[in-house]
């Protein structure tokens, strides 16, 4: 036999917990996303600066523009990458939205209304558990989705057949 919960135990411990934790998994991938994002922009736009420039001597040395022109370009190459294996948008959407619904969905159940309006109250639970279940599976998908899809990219430069 299973051991029921409450109503005030689900969300205390399922629906609060997994709300807070992908709002600091949300922050997290959108600050990366925000990071890599910006550093692809700087960095593609001083690659033609840096081109035309000539570069000064640094206690002695000359580097040559095109060494420069050289490491920005593969720095930007990289941090697109790292955005195309990672996905920082696309989980930080999946993360912000996933916790919106289910802060949405808790105010919906405690107020009796959207789905649950006149609805008994251990129907309106059931409802209520059933449709957070949902999403968060969904959102569980979603994440295996984009990390399966990334995985079966081919790497850049190599051949495919």
């Amino acid at each position: 036999m299973f051991k029921s919960i409450g109503a005030e135990d689900y969300i205390a411990k399922r629906v609060d917990q997994f709300q807070g934790w992908y709002d600091g998994k949300a922050q997290k991938a959108k600050s990366a996303y925000l990071r890599v994002r910006t550093a692809a922009v700087i960095g593609s736009a001083l690659v033609p600066v840096v081109a035309n420039i000539t570069v000064p001597q640094i206690a002695g040395y000359t580097i040559p523009a095109n060494f420069l022109t050289t490491a920005i370009s593969l720095l930007v190459v990289i941090v697109v990458a790292l955005d195309s294996v990672n996905h920082y948008g696309d989980q930080w959407k999946n993360y912000r939205s996933t916790e919106q619904f289910l802060g949405r969905e808790k105010f919906l159940f405690q107020t009796g209304e959207g789905p649950y309006k006149q609805m008994e109250e251990q129907a309106a639970f059931l409802l209520f558990v059933e449709r957070c279940e949902a999403q968060i599976s969904a959102e569980n998908s979603a994440t295996l989705n984009v990390i399966a899809t990334a995985a079966a990219q081919p790497e850049p430069g190599s051949k495919t057949s």
